[in-house]
């Protein structure tokens, strides 16, 4: 097989915790299993990575956050044997503590967790972003003084009909829908959905159809599900779903802090990551897309899941589990949506997985 057509994944870590950076591994289309090819420390703390294509060629450009205090942004072009190699150089995003990154009409938008608001840089022709362009800060905060003193823009990414750009702020419980200007990268708010106060909403997923999103809470083990309007840009919450068992017990262990909502490519399922419960929570999805239902909790395949990812087939899942320094993959149980455990490679304070 030629290197141009070996699957590969990316995995993001902490340095600052022991992590390697970037690492690249080689996929086994039939087994799911990941091998470590190589891994660079070039970027401090990449906790979140985002591929995409460099506008003036036709390569794989990987991009990645630098989750410290003063917040960067990099890009880096991949080799045929899997190197990464940085382009141009890392950007500041004039915020602090960036946990996220998306790709939307010609820009790169990053979540800034500390400052509480959301960077957009613009991509050139080779790939690499170019200095920040737009910034938009979020307001407010929330009920939890020790988590929810300030904003803390935790996800951004674009809607399915590319016309919206949505922000999940933790601090201010609510997601903010806005509208992107592509010639000249300034960000406008168009609406901000409050949900319930205290829940702490972290990350979102769309259905595939479009018309329904998921948002998933991360200081209350709940989902919230929301009917969206791409056409008027309206987000509705129509009602929350419990993430885990009601027999768990959320103060013997400690508490749980959900990290990650998937949805399966067929709409049937809707699986979460669940940090402190070690757990993967499967819910299934009926056609109204609107009624999750918690069908089974198993168990991470390690400690502390902080990302979660279906590959591009949707047969196997992937948890990035922080604390105990493993990738583990699950072959995807077609019939129930089940999560079984197949193997796990060591990746040091591991934070999240993405493909080529």
């Amino acid at each position: 097989m030629s290197a141009d057509h070996v699957q590969r994944a990316f995995i993001g870590s902490f340095t600052s915790a022991g992590g390697r950076g970037v690492t690249v591994a080689a996929v086994a289309r039939d087994t799911g299993a990941l091998s470590v090819l190589v891994s660079t420390d070039a970027v401090p703390d990449p906790s979140f990575l985002a591929v995409g294509r460099a506008p003036g060629t036709d390569g794989t450009v990987l991009y990645a956050v630098s989750e410290t205090s003063d917040g960067a942004v990099a890009a880096f072009g991949v080799d045929d044997d899997g190197t990464p190699r940085l382009i141009g150089e890392a950007r500041p995003v004039d915020g602090s503590s960036p946990t996220h990154l998306a790709l939307a009409a010609g820009h790169l938008l990053t979540a800034n967790y500390g400052s509480g608001g959301v960077t957009v840089l613009p991509v050139r022709d080779d790939g690499s972003p170019g200095p920040a362009v737009g910034l938009l800060v979020h307001e407010g905060r929330g009920p939890d003084e020790g988590r929810q003193s300030g904003p803390h823009a935790h996800q951004v990414l674009a809607d399915p009909s590319g016309k919206w750009v949505l922000s999940v702020d933790l601090g201010t419980d609510s997601v903010r829908v806005c509208a992107l200007d592509p010639g000249t990268g300034s960000l406008r708010l168009h609406a901000e959905t409050a949900l319930r106060p205290g829940t702490g909403p972290r990350h979102l997923a769309f259905h595939p159809a479009g018309g329904h999103l998921y948002v998933l809470n991360e200081l209350e083990p709940t989902v919230t599900v929301c009917r969206w309007d791409a056409a008027e840009g309206v987000l509705e919450p129509l009602g929350e779903t419990q993430v885990l068992p009601h027999d768990h017990d959320e103060g013997g262990a400690g508490r749980t802090y959900p990290s990650e909502v998937v949805v399966s490519h067929d709409g049937r399922f809707l699986w979460t990551a669940n940090r402190g419960h070690d757990s993967i929570s499967v819910l299934t999805l009926d056609e109204t897309a609107e009624k999750p239902v918690l069908a089974a909790a198993v168990g991470c395949g390690g400690r502390w899941p902080r990302d979660l990812t279906l590959d591009p087939t949707g047969q196997w899942l992937y948890a990035a589990n922080e604390h105990s320094g493993n990738v583990s993959w699950f072959a995807v149980d077609a019939e129930t949506g089940i999560p079984v455990h197949a193997g796990s490679v060591e990746v040091p304070a591991a934070s999240c997985v993405v493909f080529a």
